[in-house]
């Protein structure tokens, strides 16, 4: 029996790759407008605009500079001087004091993909964003991408985090090792943000079924809060918030020492009751003129997420 939401989701993904439908959703007149509701903007100050804006109200931030699989030195040279610059202005307006508003970087818009010396050019990139972050009291996560990039992603990780042990990870619940990666990143210190994943991923390495994605979520989850890191609970979903609420409750955690995580546009009442209720509420934060696949994606992340868009294409209309 075919699952609605993997149909769906697959045909989402294959659509995010189409030059074709790109092009027409980017110059249809309403999508600019529909857009900026999930995405900040194109330019720095409109991202630290938006962070402001939600640190005044109660939240965090994590700001991504979108952009994925550079094969340009130039480019991926281009996406750490955005991060630079990204960092001070914050810093300038006060925000990246105690980690309120932090960045999340790709490993891949740095240069992972460069041939042999990919990760070496990723891990130099990134840490100069992680200087800087330091210098500016924040913090930085690194995103996770397509399967075949975990292994490669996690050993950045571990460089990085000689020097700067905060750096944040991020776990994908879809994909069948997680579970495994969960206990060997469970430590103190280690701050693992769990998303369920948004990338096609072929079933020899990934859940297909969303009940089964669910089901690795929570299991996942129940490693991260009985262990001594920080998790950050990525979800829009009232369940998976409800569980991991209870888990914590169950581990004896207090409300500092774990976040919740959720889409800019996204919920925003369901983020400002969790942030009213004394949890610690991050909003992550996309900007810049690449904008079209991260938006498919997070529409077939959940299928509540592309009506959502659509009711919004519809009332713009």
């Amino acid at each position: 029996m075919i699952d609605p939401s993997a149909a769906l989701r697959a045909g989402l993904l294959g659509v995010s790759k189409s030059d074709k439908v790109k092009s027409l959703i980017e110059n249809a007149p309403v999508s600019r407008g529909v857009v900026s509701r999930f995405v900040a903007g194109e330019h720095t100050t409109d991202a630290v605009s938006a962070a402001d804006g939600l640190i005044s109200d109660g939240r965090l931030a994590t700001i991504d500079f979108l952009g994925e699989d550079t094969l340009d030195l130039r480019q991926a040279q281009a996406t750490r001087d955005a991060y630079l610059e990204l960092l001070t202005a914050l810093s300038g307006r006060g925000l990246t004091a105690e980690g309120k508003a932090e960045v999340s970087l790709k490993l891949s818009a740095l240069g992972m993909a460069l041939g042999a010396d990919g990760e070496k050019i990723a891990l130099e990139h990134a840490q100069q964003v992680c200087e800087l972050a330091a210098t500016c009291g924040t913090t930085v996560t690194l995103d996770m991408e397509d399967y075949t990039t975990t292994d490669m992603t996690l050993s950045v990780l571990r460089d990085l985090r000689v020097d700067f042990p905060w750096v944040g990870a991020v776990l994908q619940a879809y994909l069948h090792r997680t579970e495994a990666d969960c206990k060997d990143l469970a430590t103190a210190g280690s701050r693992v943000r769990l998303c369920k994943g948004a990338y096609k991923q072929p079933e020899s390495v990934a859940y297909q079924a969303a009940q089964d994605v669910d089901l690795s979520y929570v299991r996942c989850l129940k490693v991260l809060m009985a262990g001594a890191g920080y998790p950050m609970v990525a979800s829009h979903d009232p369940r998976l918030i409800a569980i991991a609420s209870s888990l914590a409750a169950r581990n004896h955690r207090d409300e500092d020492s774990f976040e919740f995580q959720m889409l800019y546009g996204i919920r925003p009442d369901e983020q400002r009751r969790l942030a009213a209720a004394g949890h610690k509420m991050r909003i992550y934060i996309p900007y810049g003129d690449q904008w079209y696949g991260y938006l498919v994606r997070r529409m077939a992340e959940r299928p509540a997420n592309t009506m959502f868009f659509l009711r919004a294409l519809a009332t713009k209309s």
